[in-house]
């Protein structure tokens, strides 16, 4: 056993925080001695064993740490602390025949047996499939069985209440077959009344209740107080019944709205522990003793477990390069149910619902996530229920939209419409320009899934109510993003209309003068692209690369190869198939013919569809004399519909076509 949680620095915690106790840290537990003796004693000596109490009072760790370490080995045959959940069978593909509930519970006993073993057996198959085990006088010892959260048994959807049904069958089959096997059940407490029915058959006559309550002052003192006895730290006089007395003092509202307090006889283990680890992580180097003062820094449990959960957010998104905003979010999404409980997903072979395994993992090293290894996968869920109200802790409306925009530049479309969304949510009153913000995210989000008819509408209406704020920047940047859209969908003269009332709000707007000058060439008006790219690259401190891009394709395709390559030589390193075309064709144009077949094979060689790289590619090959080669490149480009090619340039393609046939 361990005399205290080692950290990856070699210093000692002695506090477990908000994770459950394991049975190696039975010498940590502190609080609970007259408890984990009692159903020790009770577990042994009775058929069903019944141990209930509020959700987070303590009773996964009581049972692991308090309960299992003394039982005597010689004098008892444990089985693993089950759970049987159904969630891991039932999620498995291919599917598993078999009951689920059944199969979660032999699989916790057996975690290496492969289910197609265990799919096949009923509790007393695999009991009766056991060695059995005998004291030093050679009499059978008892076989001690225990489901923890066990109101899993009395409580799911209910297409499954039968095999939830069949499952207690089992059980009371196996009680009443095997001698010896006792079955402790450990749940909620509003579960009780759900087990009173099954007590007798699970129970064959020897059953007992046992209601675990909150710590009482006297043991809590000794749990926050014993813990420290190996680390070199104590507290001072008073300081750990400050801290005590603290967390037995509550707020308490009447019926006529004023706030008075209220000091209950007992502590909340959670809460208890969560203040107690807080308060150890708050400590200076070389401190020996903990004063009253560092107590009152650290008794606020619901601010420390944001802070915490923020902090550790922030450390996971620096590593990873996903937003903090964006992880909260799948927390959020994946492991809080609808009714606002835990939800438990297993782990795929890269990712976890859709967020990379290595976050998983790293959320799991900082006690934000636990992990538990049955039927040879990894699952997941929060730490603690606790952690529900901080994965849902709203951020600043900005933060959501800045993280929104991130997903977007990543093309991870259904994060950005949950970010977008819960920017709104987060928003206050007079915040209606987050709205309109969100708008432009869910409207990009729309025309990336194909929804040009929302798209349009989002984006109307996220001018509308910038304008209505007077928010030219925002004005502009919804009308670019409709203009981007119609440019996008082939409506090029509606495209140019939305981009040139962009400008009109802001004339110098950057990305309005881009879109606007993509639109004139697809209008089959280059001369005009080009005149407003050159302003948009004078004007700017640093050139673009998108505007340098596309003044050299333009440039490329009316046959200005030396202005064409002086830009396209710059933007080499940020190269994509249009540019590599139009620069193959300017180096053709200037006579440079080995450089640009080579350029035109890589420009074409992914099985480029794109309009534009085909027709350059068809008058590369003529330059170099590939005249049957550049005819079937121009036929090819008059087909393409990723994008097609502009009314202007498909017009040179046919004459191409004509003069070359």
């Amino acid at each position: 056993m361990t005399d205290a949680t080692h950290r990856n620095d070699g210093t000692i915690h002695p506090y477990v925080g908000l994770r459950p106790y394991d049975r190696d840290e039975h010498a940590l537990f502190f609080g609970r001695e007259r408890e984990g003796r009692d159903i020790a004693t009770i577990w042994q000596a009775t058929g069903l064993t019944v141990l209930f109490g509020a959700s987070g009072v303590g009773k996964t760790s009581l049972l692991h740490a308090g309960v299992l370490p003394r039982i005597e080995p010689e004098r008892a045959d444990v089985l693993p602390v089950a759970r049987v959940s159904p969630r891991g069978i039932t999620s498995l593909r291919p599917r598993v025949t078999g009951n689920p509930y059944v199969l979660a519970l032999l699989s916790a006993w057996a975690p290496e047996e492969p289910l197609s073993v265990l799919a096949g057996l009923t509790v007393s198959d695999f009991l009766a499939g056991r060695p059995e085990r005998v004291d030093r006088y050679g009499d059978p010892v008892p076989t001690l069985v225990a489901v923890d959260q066990a109101e899993e048994l009395f409580g799911g959807p209910p297409d499954r209440e039968e095999e939830r049904h069949a499952l207690l069958r089992q059980l009371a089959g196996a009680v009443e077959e095997h001698d010896g096997l006792h079955l402790l059940l450990s749940l909620r407490e509003e579960y009780l009344a759900s087990v009173l029915p099954y007590e007798r058959p699970l129970g064959q006559g020897s059953r007992a209740r046992f209601q675990l309550l909150p710590l009482s002052r006297a043991a809590a003192l000794d749990a926050t107080t014993r813990p420290l006895e190996r680390t070199g730290r104590s507290f001072a006089p008073g300081a750990a019944e400050r801290l005590v007395d603290d967390l037995r003092t509550v707020p308490f509202l009447n019926d006529e709205g004023q706030t008075t307090t209220v000091t209950l006889n007992t502590v909340e283990p959670v809460q208890l522990q969560v203040v107690c680890s807080a308060l150890w992580d708050s400590l200076p180097p070389g401190l020996h003793e903990i004063t009253a003062e560092h107590v009152n820094l650290h008794v606020n449990v619901d601010h420390f477990l944001t802070g915490f959960c923020e902090r550790m957010l922030a450390q996971v998104a620096a590593e990873s390069g996903v937003t903090s905003s964006e992880i909260r979010s799948w927390l959020r999404r994946t492991f809080v149910t609808e009714h606002g409980t835990r939800n438990t997903v297993y782990e795929g072979l890269r990712e976890t619902a859709g967020m990379p395994n290595a976050i998983a993992e790293a959320l799991e090293d900082r006690h934000l996530l636990r992990g538990e290894h049955r039927l040879g996968i990894r699952w997941y869920e929060l730490q603690h229920d606790r952690l529900i109200g901080s994965v849902r802790q709203s951020q600043h409306p900005a933060t959501y939209l800045g993280d929104a925009r991130a997903a977007l530049a990543r093309r991870n479309w259904e994060t950005a419409r949950d970010l977008a969304e819960e920017a709104v949510r987060a928003s206050g009153p007079g915040e209606t320009w987050v709205r309109a913000e969100a708008l432009v995210v869910l409207g990009e989000v729309a025309a990336a899934g194909g929804e040009v008819q929302g798209a349009h509408r989002r984006f109307e209406e996220a001018a509308d109510v910038f304008a209505t704020l007077q928010r030219f920047n925002g004005v502009a940047s919804a009308l670019t993003a409709e203009g981007r859209l119609c440019l996008a969908q082939g409506e090029y003269a509606r495209a140019v209309e939305q981009l040139r009332a962009a400008l009109s709000w802001v004339p110098n707007d950057l990305p309005a003068q881009l879109a606007l000058g993509e639109a004139l060439w697809h209008l089959g008006q280059p001369r005009a692209a080009l005149a407003l790219l050159n302003g948009a690259v004078a004007l700017a401190s640093e050139p673009p690369v998108e505007a340098l891009a596309l003044r050299g394709e333009i440039l490329a395709d009316l046959g200005r190869p030396a202005e064409a390559l002086r830009d396209l030589d710059r933007v080499r390193r940020h190269q994509r198939p249009t540019t590599i075309a139009a620069r193959a064709l300017a180096l053709a144009l200037a006579g440079r013919f080995d450089a640009a077949g080579q350029e035109i094979l890589d420009a074409t060689a992914d099985g480029s569809g794109s309009g534009p790289v085909l027709l350059r590619a068809a008058r590369v090959h003529a330059l170099l004399g590939q005249h049957a080669t550049a005819e079937d490149f121009a036929s090819r480009a008059l087909d393409a519909v990723t994008p097609g090619l502009p009314p202007h340039l498909r017009k040179q393609a046919e004459d191409f076509l004509r003069k070359t046939a």
